[in-house]
C-alpha cells in the first residue's frame, strides 16, 4: 500500500511542480518592462547630437554640437508628437516639454527641429515605452505560499513512502523511485531557473545600461550618459590629419635672468648685524643699493694691541706736527719762516688726522651689504649673531619679471621657436638666447627667456621645453588633455562613437608643441576624440 501511495504523491508533485516552480516569475517583456523614466532614445545629424529621456508624463532633451559635444543653448525646439506639435522650453542644460502621450506604451514617432544661430536641422527618431504591472494581489501570493508549503510536504512524504518500500519491496518501489528522483532532479533546477526570469527576453540581449549611472560595459566601452557628461563637462573635437613641424622635447629648468639677479656677499668674514628695520624677509621688493644687513669684522686680541699701539704712534705725531705749524705760523707773520713750509706742515697734519681717523672706524664701523639690483629677496636666512665667512651669500635678489630657461640638448641647436610646458600643464612661450659651447655632463646647456606674464613662476622650477625643428611629421594634433596614460604606460584616447558611448583607443603619440601632441598611429581622421573631461572618463566603473 505505502508503495503505491508514494508513487502517486510523486507522479502528483511532478505534474504540479511547473505550477509551483513559477513563483516570482516574471510576464513577458510585452506587460512588464522598464518605467517610462528609462526609456530613451537618440539621434544624431551633421550639426546636432540628440537625447530625448522619457520621464513621468515629460520629455527631457539634451541638444549637444556634434563636433563639439557643447550643450546647444537658446535654440528653438519644436517636436512632432502623437499629441501634436510642442515647444520645448529650456530647462537648465537641456530642454524639457510635456508628453501626455506618454500614458499609453508602446511605440511614438518624433521629429525634433532645432534651430540654433544658422544651423537648422530636423531630426526624426522613434521613442519606445512600456507600462510596468502593478504587484500581485494579496490573495494570489497567499495561495502561491500555501502551494510552495504543499509541496515541500509532499516531497518529505514521498520521501518516506519511497524508504519504505525500498525496505520492504524493492521490486515495486522500482517506478516510485524513478519518479521522485526525476522529480527532485528536475524541479528545483526548474524553479531557480525561472526565478526573476523574463521569458519576453529570452532572445533579446540583457539592458548593459539604464538610467542615469555611468558604467563601464562588457565589451570595454563606456555608457555615459547625457546628465553625466554635463557633469563631467565632456568635450570632443574631429580629428584631422595635417603635416606639422616636428619638436625635440629638452629638459630644463628656470633660472633668473643674469642681467636682473644679484648675490649680496661679505668681502669679509664677520658677525651679521640687521639695519634699522630688521633683515628684509623672503619676497620683499628691495630697490638697488638699499642696505640689506651689516658685518662687523671680529678683532683678535693681538689686532687690537697693534692697533692701540698704532693709535698711539698717530697720535704723537699728529702733536708732534700741530706744535711745529703754530711755530711756524708764527714765525711766517715776521717772515722768518716761508709760507710754504706752513702751507706744508697743515697737509702733514691733516693726513695723520685722516690715518687716526680711519683707524677708528675700522674697529667700530661694520661693513653694509647692499642690494646690487632691483627686484625680490629669493633666497636668504640671515641671523642677528652669526658669523658669515668672506664671499657667503647673505641674500640672493632676483627680478621676478625677468626670468629665463635654461634646457639641456644632445645636440646643437639653431635658434628657433621654443615653447616650455610646467609641471601642471602651463605653456610658456620662449625666446632663444644662446647655446653653450662647452660640454656639461655631455650634453650642451641652451638659454631662452620667457614672453609675457611670469606670475607664479619661481628659479629653479623644472620645465620640459620643445623646440621646433625644421622636418615635418604626418599625423593629428589633439591637446594634450586628450591623452590619458593607463597603468603600464600605454597612451590611448576616448573616441566618441554614440551620443552616449565612449570607447578607448589605444595611440601612439609625439610632441608637437606645448599644447599639442600629435598622434601618428591608433585612430583614423574624421573621428571624435574627447579633448576635455577624458581623465574623468578613466574613472568609470
Amino acid at each position: 500500500m505505502l508503495p503505491r501511495l508514494a508513487a502517486a504523491l510523486a507522479v502528483a508533485l511532478l505534474l504540479t511542480a511547473p505550477l509551483f516552480a513559477r513563483e516570482g516569475h516574471a510576464q513577458p517583456a510585452s506587460d512588464h518592462a522598464m518605467t517610462p523614466g528609462t526609456a530613451r532614445a537618440a539621434a544624431v545629424s551633421d550639426a546636432f547630437e540628440l537625447v530625448v529621456v522619457a520621464g513621468s508624463g515629460t520629455l527631457s532633451l539634451y541638444i549637444d554640437d556634434f563636433a563639439t559635444n557643447a550643450p546647444v543653448q537658446g535654440a528653438a525646439v519644436t517636436v512632432e508628437t502623437p499629441s501634436g506639435s510642442l515647444e520645448a522650453a529650456p530647462d537648465g542644460m537641456h530642454y524639457r516639454l510635456d508628453a501626455p502621450f506618454l500614458s499609453k506604451p508602446g511605440r511614438h514617432d518624433l521629429i525634433v527641429t532645432v534651430s540654433a544661430g544658422t544651423a537648422l536641422d530636423i531630426i526624426p527618431l522613434t521613442l519606445v515605452t512600456s507600462q510596468q504591472l502593478s504587484t500581485e494581489p494579496v490573495e494570489t501570493a497567499g495561495i502561491r505560499d500555501l502551494s510552495k508549503w504543499l509541496t515541500w510536504a509532499g516531497i518529505l512524504l514521498a520521501g518516506v513512502g519511497i524508504g519504505r518500500a525500498t525496505a520492504w519491496r524493492s521490486r515495486r518501489a522500482t517506478p516510485a523511485i524513478a519518479l521522485a528522483l526525476l522529480l527532485l532532479g528536475s524541479w528545483p533546477d526548474d524553479a531557480h531557473a525561472h526565478e526573476g526570469h523574463d521569458h519576453g527576453d529570452d532572445k533579446k540581449p540583457a539592458l548593459s545600461a539604464s538610467g542615469d549611472r555611468a558604467q563601464r560595459l562588457a565589451d570595454g566601452t563606456l555608457y555615459v550618459p547625457k546628465p553625466v557628461q554635463r557633469i563631467f563637462g565632456v568635450r570632443t573635437a574631429l580629428t584631422a590629419s595635417g603635416a606639422f613641424k616636428h619638436s625635440v622635447e629638452l629638459p630644463g629648468r628656470i633660472i633668473p635672468d643674469p642681467n636682473a639677479s644679484g648675490f649680496v656677499q661679505a668681502s669679509v668674514g664677520g658677525r651679521l648685524s640687521a639695519p634699522t628695520g630688521g633683515f628684509p624677509r623672503l619676497g620683499t621688493p628691495v630697490r638697488k643699493g638699499d642696505v640689506l644687513a651689516f658685518v662687523s669684522p671680529p678683532i683678535q686680541q693681538i689686532d687690537v694691541s697693534d692697533m692701540r699701539q698704532r693709535q698711539g704712534e698717530l697720535d704723537q705725531q699728529i702733536a708732534i706736527v700741530e706744535t711745529r705749524l703754530a711755530r711756524y705760523t708764527r714765525l711766517a707773520t715776521t717772515g722768518t719762516v716761508s709760507r710754504q713750509l706752513v702751507e706744508e706742515a697743515q697737509i702733514e697734519l691733516q693726513g695723520l688726522k685722516d690715518r687716526r681717523t680711519a683707524l677708528d672706524k675700522s674697529r667700530a664701523q661694520p661693513e653694509a651689504l647692499m642690494a646690487p639690483v632691483d627686484g625680490i629677496v629669493a633666497d636668504g636666512t640671515p641671523v642677528a649673531g652669526q658669523i658669515t665667512q668672506p664671499n657667503a651669500v647673505v641674500f640672493h635678489i632676483v627680478d621676478p619679471a625677468r626670468l629665463w630657461v635654461e634646457a639641456l640638448s644632445f645636440a646643437a641647436i639653431a635658434p628657433a621657436a621654443a615653447t616650455a610646458t610646467t609641471a601642471n600643464g602651463r605653456t610658456l612661450g620662449l625666446s632663444f638666447r644662446g647655446s653653450g659651447f662647452a660640454d656639461r655632463n655631455q650634453s650642451i646647456p641652451v638659454q631662452f627667456a620667457i614672453e609675457g606674464d611670469t606670475a607664479g613662476l619661481r628659479a629653479g622650477q623644472f620645465v620640459t621645453v620643445l623646440v621646433a625643428t625644421d622636418g615635418k611629421r604626418e599625423g593629428m594634433a589633439v591637446p594634450r588633455s586628450a591623452v590619458v596614460r593607463n597603468a603600464n604606460g600605454q597612451d590611448f584616447v576616448f573616441e566618441h562613437t554614440a551620443p552616449e558611448r565612449f570607447a578607448a583607443r589605444a595611440v601612439r603619440i609625439e610632441s608637437l608643441d606645448g599644447e599639442r601632441v600629435l598622434i601618428v598611429a591608433g585612430i583614423d581622421p574624421g573621428k571624435r576624440v574627447v579633448t576635455r573631461g577624458a581623465e574623468l572618463l578613466d574613472h568609470v566603473r
